[in-house]
């Protein structure tokens, strides 16, 4: 899983787990993966069609999910990934966690973009309530939109606790399996072109013609095409795609790195910043939406258009040993603010209030 099923996993066991008396329905597109032990209070459902399409999208929430929402008597649905019923009269939230299909869309294919920017709009009005991960995003939401922002809550997301910081051994060990015995920069989030991961290639690129100790890893797979890169017959050692790895192996992976580089143009959030907090990597992040926000002081940060200030930080981090360290320690005291549990119960809050209002 990445961005969305993370969020949707960690916030769906905690609420059912914490609510012991309370019944849950949760609807899937397709069959349940035995791996996910929900509490006894929890009855899955699986809707067809799987919603591969946008037209599937259509059929599945205007049809599908409508009548199981009356047949299983829900009162109140929570919709992760900012989808509605526009058909149903059950109060709905939203987490719409960021509009970079409205500022980018050419980043999507042309029906899925098409899609989004047509029914998003929708999905925002229908909600009772909207969830979001950032307060960036909440503004950008309210003047897109025009949404009331009393009708927004900002809910950061959590860290797992899977991420540590890793002793001097497991640091070796982990740079042994996976980057040649070299400390590496690391990359992780989905090819998807918002992230930004040519750029960052390219500027490696640079920053290996006068470093010869340090490499590139990156984790993640394409998210709607197989993202392509052209490598230099210099640096093709030196940037491995490691592509989706567990839970168990990016902790580790995340707690070997020499620095986290993490320079998306446009973010909701940015897991990865929080995880690297987690285990006191130094972060080098873009300048751009949220992400000043979520890392503040735990990072220094560059313009993500361009691979020449990329490439440079990338050397100010190595040349500069406090720098790393004071960046180390703001991380691991920052990451305190950002926890699983506390979003859990906000998030319930909201879902419990906003069913009182429609009874």
């Amino acid at each position: 899983m990445e961005g969305f099923g993370n969020y949707s996993y960690e916030l769906v066991m905690r609420i059912t787990r914490n609510q012991p008396e309370q019944s849950f329905v949760l609807f899937f597109d397709r069959p349940v993966d035995s791996k996910f032990a929900f509490p006894s209070n929890v009855k899955t459902v699986v809707l067809f069609p799987p919603t591969r399409h946008p037209f599937l999208w259509v059929l599945w929430f205007e049809w599908s999910l409508k009548r199981a929402l009356k047949k299983h008597g829900v009162d109140v649905l929570w919709t992760p990934d900012g989808f509605c019923s526009l058909g149903s009269s059950v109060p709905q939230i939203a987490t719409i966690h960021d509009l970079n299909f409205e500022h980018y869309p050419q980043d999507l294919p042309w029906l899925v973009a098409r899609y989004f920017r047509s029914y998003f709009p929708r999905f925002a009005r229908k909600a009772s309530h909207i969830l979001t991960v950032s307060q960036y995003s909440k503004n950008d939401i309210v003047e897109t939109y025009q949404i009331p922002r009393d009708n927004i809550s900002v809910v950061y997301n959590g860290i797992s606790d899977a991420f540590h910081v890793l002793s001097s051994d497991e640091i070796m060990d982990t740079r042994r399996q996976y980057a040649n015995n070299r400390a590496y920069f690391l990359f992780v989030g989905s090819l998807h072109p918002r992230k930004n991961v040519h750029r960052l290639v390219e500027a490696f690129t640079s920053f290996c013609e006068s470093n010869l100790d340090i490499d590139l890893l990156i984790v993640g797979n394409a998210m709607w095409k197989q993202e392509s890169f052209h490598l230099d017959s210099q640096v093709k050692d030196r940037i491995h795609f490691l592509g989706h790895v567990t839970s168990e192996e990016l902790s580790r992976i995340m707690g070997g790195a020499f620095a986290l580089s993490y320079v998306p143009y446009f973010e909701g959030f940015g897991i990865p910043l929080v995880e690297a907090m987690r285990c006191g990597i130094p972060i080098i992040s873009a300048n751009t939406s949220c992400l000043p926000e979520i890392a503040g002081d735990a990072a220094i940060y560059c313009d993500p258009f361009s691979i020449e200030d990329i490439s440079d930080k990338m050397n100010v981090l190595v040349q500069d040993q406090a720098l790393r360290v004071q960046l180390s320690s703001n991380g691991i005291e920052r990451a305190n603010q950002f926890s699983w549990d506390q979003a859990a119960q906000k998030v319930w809050q909201v879902l419990t209030h906003n069913h009182s209002k429609s009874e």
